[in-house]
């Protein structure tokens, strides 16, 4: 997301480093990396740090938010959540056809059209990315692990209800009770993702086996 804020910590560099060995050791080409986790958790930190440290290694890691994805439009969504309720919150508010369609351009090395939500202005740009110079997809997200044909899961165990200094720190969204509502819901569906994990980022912030 343009203009969004990001808190790289230490334990995010960290744990970059020990999950680029589990890349590293991989030896599938085009090879897609998607990371899970709350809001607050990390993902959009550990991602980029993931992306950096790839690319010491001379690999050029891309980086694909795919809360970006989202079939309303940033102004109208806690409208439209209102209105079909709470339960309609969850991973079907993607669109995982122009996901999809973005993941197969990555594997085929050709250009890509891809949404980009600018926080600031809440629009929704289009940029173009040449896949040909991309080696390594990093998915992150309230629900990348959903993704289909991934090769590295990782789960990030830490719940909305632990992350709440990041999330004040960050200020995407005002926090009232329509805010803890939504959250509620994105823990009981990000959670269900769980059992997709290769590797858990445990309450630690480490690296773990899942």
């Amino acid at each position: 997301m343009l203009g969004d804020v990001l808190l790289i910590e230490d334990k995010h560099k960290k744990t970059a480093e020990e999950l680029k060995k589990v890349v590293l050791e991989q030896k599938n080409e085009r090879l897609i990396v998607a990371i899970s986790g709350e809001s607050g958790s990390g993902k959009s930190e550990l991602a980029h740090s993931l992306a950096r440290a790839l690319k010491a290694e001379g690999y050029r890691a891309k980086p694909l938010h795919i809360d970006n994805y989202y079939k309303t439009h940033p102004l109208e969504r806690n409208e439209w959540r209102k209105n079909h309720g709470v339960e309609s919150i969850g991973y079907t508010e993607y669109d995982w056809d122009t996901i999809y369609k973005n993941i197969e351009s990555f594997k085929k090395k050709e250009k890509a059209q891809m949404p980009c939500i600018d926080i600031v202005t809440d629009q929704v740009d289009q940029l173009i990315t040449d896949f040909s110079e991309v080696d390594i997809l990093i998915i992150d997200g309230l629900y990348a692990i959903k993704t289909e044909n991934t090769d590295i899961n990782v789960f990030i165990d830490l719940t909305y209800q632990e992350t709440k200094k990041a999330q004040l720190r960050r200020g995407k969204e005002e926090v009232n009770d329509f805010r803890m509502q939504v959250l509620e819901r994105e823990h009981q569906v990000v959670t269900s993702l769980k059992p997709r994990a290769n590797y858990i980022v445990n309450k630690q912030y480490a690296l773990e086996k899942a």
